[in-house]
């Protein structure tokens, strides 16, 4: 499964839902043994262009789940279009597709990113000082 937290990459002011855009389109082709989670969904536009993109599962915090509620539970249709603004209403930067050669091994790939060791980080912190309020 894909994880994506499309909230971490509005902070560096990319759309996070061409990265969910790129990896459909990535393992289109395959067995469909990956399942794309678009994480970290912060309004009803996310959520409406994760069902366009047919992301396979999503993490979606209450308030806009009654935010899409309150309008009528509505899906996108065909003429569905997604535009990434930041909170002043700023066009996010695009994340273009590249296609990679999927057969080789996953230790080949550079995986790092920022936002990926400042969230562990955090977790590993906040996760030691519970240990430490229990002790």
């Amino acid at each position: 499964m894909y994880r994506h937290l499309l909230a971490g990459l509005t902070i560096t002011a990319e759309d996070g839902m061409d990265l969910v855009r790129n990896i459909k389109k990535m393992y289109e082709r395959g067995d469909g043994h990956v399942h794309v989670l678009g994480a970290s969904i912060r309004n009803v536009n996310h959520l409406l262009c994760s069902f366009a993109l047919s992301a396979e599962l999503a993490t979606v915090p209450a308030k806009v789940l009654e935010e899409w509620a309150a309008t009528g539970f509505p899906m996108p249709d065909h003429d569905f279009r997604y535009t990434g603004v930041d909170a002043s209403g700023k066009p996010l930067k695009a994340i273009p597709y590249k296609g990679l050669a999927l057969n080789l091994p996953w230790q080949s790939f550079d995986i790092a990113h920022e936002l990926t060791t400042k969230g562990i980080q955090k977790f590993v912190a906040d996760y030691q000082s519970t240990l430490r309020r229990s002790a």
